[in-house]
């Protein structure tokens, strides 16, 4: 009888667990070719995940509008998600960490990123994996579906939630927001941002609804008379007459009903790696035990997703266990976004010009709790509602770009901007040094919206040696490379007016950057999740800080990689719009620029160029090859590289010599 008891007792704290409720594979294949050191051969997964969370669970209290989900007879939230899945055949010849990759907009980035020359995002061969290197390293690789609103196409990962309810059953009801930068052409502004699912228009004829038009970020609204707009009838857009004004800030507010349990997504993420590492999942052929830790990696949206995870303290499941042992945002620099709160719209960031005032590069922005004292308000990423016992390694990656565009100076500065912070024990950060938000094409080319060349300087070569780090600093404790970012105190992190960009000829400098604002959501936005104020009452400018240069425009400080520290160009994190797109003044969202120096000492001459020339620099193509070659071994040497990656980082570096001295320097 007491043994039955206990067994009871035990079965019923398992269902308490039991946060996946079960598992559909719905597609299966072996991925053909050799096998991959000691994981062997790799293959290919992908369904649904179905999920039962227990909203009275403190680890879901946090998730916004939880209480107001409709319950199961048991008493949980029931909701499902997409999954995608490589993994070795026999997952216990893996290096027992699963490689988790946060979504971009459901899509699957991770494979390219690190794996060069890798083709697509469902690989059918080995070969289409690239050199294979995640693979080589046994990773198990998994995404899922975290954001309800992704564009409805076919391989996008989605996660399904339900939507909130009153009590009595009756609609929530709120504000939603959008905006648009019209073109001059356009007579048509989407609800949602870049295709995603929108919010619903209750009543087209609400006087609620309402249009402003603005010149410029901080000008005042002038509201649109309705009889020059309206809703499209399938209440997707609005439709403007005659046309949105180039270049002008439109901006709808409007009145909408049953918000998505947003907060679900991360939940699903936390409980599927959770699933994996502390039981068994044999759908997925992973037995106990083959799973012993797990990193997530997200790149841009998705690591400002992986900030926000961790701000709200998602790294703890509900049997209060360390989800996440190491955790990798990318290019997120120091922005969160709207991941948990009623109305959230994930798809939306923030951009010079694009995506106005959305809660993104809000406070707080470090890790350890500061105060802003304009607000009176105390807070950090880390500490504001994980416990230490749950906080994972942390990497903090960011390019050039995401210090004008993405105010990354504010992760690892005072509110101030006057001095450095210093960083936790447990977290690294690092600056990719004259890097892009995103790795450019060689040869390089001008985008239409920009005035400058694209920036291809590749810096995935560091970020696959971190990656390595990472793993080992999680697995065996092995200490990782030093972080490697712009300090004040050292002068190598500047407001924008000191910095000493050199005067080229025909390239213009951001007067300024991207800016973050205070701003006020509404009294219940912090500890509810609910905006009640749209938009958003907007106070002083947070101090965004640049990273200094040297004489050539390059700059000083982080993981300078071999092509910039033997350089051959100009590398910035910025480019300007040109002037068919948008304000010349203002930063190209999301672009760089590669700005060649002249080849000879009378080319520079005659462009009146203020940087030497190639021929001035290096004797010959050997002479460059030779210093590419040392500059590597010695990032190599310090952690920054791998050592395996030399020989084709000096190869690459050649192709970038041929490039600029032969006509492809046309700048």
């Amino acid at each position: 009888m007491i043994t039955r008891t206990i067994l009871v007792i035990l079965l019923m704290a398992t269902s308490l667990r039991s946060e996946v409720v079960r598992i559909e594979v719905k597609t299966r294949a072996d991925i053909p070719g050799k096998g991959f050191g000691k994981a062997g051969e790799y293959e290919k997964l992908s369904g649904k995940i179905y999920f039962a969370v227990d909203p009275r669970n403190s680890a879901n209290l946090i998730i916004t509008d939880i209480d107001k989900a409709p319950k199961n007879a048991a008493g949980k939230v029931e909701f499902s998600s997409d999954f995608f899945m490589i993994k070795p055949k026999d997952a216990s010849r893996g290096n027992g960490t699963v490689l988790y990759e946060v979504s971009n907009r459901g899509g699957r980035g991770m494979l390219g990123f690190f794996n060069r020359d890798a083709r697509g995002s469902d690989p059918a061969t080995a070969d289409q994996l690239g050199d294979g290197f995640l693979m080589e390293q046994g990773f198990t690789l998994l995404w899922v579906g975290w954001q309800f609103d992704v564009p409805r196409r076919d391989g996008l990962l989605r996660v399904d939630v339900p939507v909130a309810r009153e009590a009595n059953g009756r609609p929530i009801q709120g504000l939603v927001r959008s905006d648009f930068v019209g073109n001059g052409t356009a007579t048509t502004m989407p609800l949602a941002d870049r295709s995603h699912v929108p919010y619903e228009v209750v009543d087209p004829s609400d006087p609620a609804n309402v249009l402003t038009i603005r010149d410029c970020v901080e000008c005042a609204r002038r509201t649109v008379p309705r009889d020059q707009w309206k809703f499209s009838d399938d209440r997707q857009s609005i439709v403007i007459t005659p046309v949105l004004e180039k270049n002008k800030i439109y901006e709808l507010v409007y009145k909408s009903q049953n918000p998505a349990v947003v907060g679900l997504g991360p939940a699903a993420i936390r409980d599927a790696i959770s699933k994996l590492k502390y039981g068994a999942a044999p759908e997925f052929s992973i037995k106990q035990g083959d799973i012993k830790r797990a990193i997530a990696f997200g790149i841009s949206q998705s690591g400002r997703f992986l900030r926000t995870y961790m701000y709200y303290g998602f790294n703890e499941d509900e049997a209060h266990r360390k989800v996440f042992d190491g955790v990798m945002p990318h290019v997120a620099g120091g922005g969160r976004g709207s991941f948990n709160h009623r109305f959230a719209q994930p798809s939306r960031d923030g951009h010079p010009y694009l995506n106005f005032f959305y809660p993104t590069d809000i406070f707080p922005f470090t890790d350890a709790a500061q105060l802003d004292p304009d607000t009176k308000t105390r807070d950090g990423l880390l500490t504001h509602n994980m416990k230490p016992q749950f906080m994972p390694k942390v990497f903090y990656t960011n390019s050039a770009y995401e210090y004008w565009g993405r105010a990354a100076s504010l992760y690892h500065t005072t509110v101030d901007g006057l001095e450095d912070v210093s960083m936790m024990s447990n977290v690294r950060g690092f600056l990719l040094t004259g890097g892009n938000h995103g790795v450019g094409g060689f040869p390089p080319s001008r985008s239409a919206a920009a005035q400058n060349l694209g920036n291809p300087l590749d810096y995935r070569w560091a970020m696959r040696s971190l990656l390595v780090a990472m793993n080992r600093w999680v697995t065996d404790g092995v200490e990782p490379p030093a972080s490697a970012y712009p300090r004040v105190d050292k002068g190598e992190l500047v407001s924008p007016e000191k910095l000493k960009f050199p005067k080229i000829p025909n390239i213009n400098v951001p007067p300024v950057t991207h800016h973050s604002y205070h701003a006020d959501y509404g009294p219940d936005f912090v500890a509810k999740g609910v905006v009640t104020q749209e938009p958003p009452a907007i106070g002083k400018l947070f101090p965004v800080l640049v990273p200094q240069v040297n004489g050539d425009g390059n700059e000083l400080s982080g993981i300078r990689m071999p092509e910039l520290a033997v350089p051959l160009a100009t590398y910035t994190g910025w480019n300007l719009f040109n002037e068919t797109v948008g304000p010349t003044n203002v930063l190209a969202s999301m672009q760089g620029s590669f700005i060649p120096f002249a080849k000879t000492r009378a080319d520079r001459d005659k462009a009146n160029d203020p940087r030497p020339s190639v021929e001035e620099r290096y004797k010959s193509r050997e002479e460059y090859i030779t210093l590419v070659t040392k500059a590597a071994n010695d990032l190599a040497d310090k952690g920054y590289l791998l050592k395996q990656d030399v020989p084709r980082i000096v190869e690459q570096a050649g192709t970038r010599w041929d490039f600029v001295m032969g006509a492809g320097n046309r700048n």
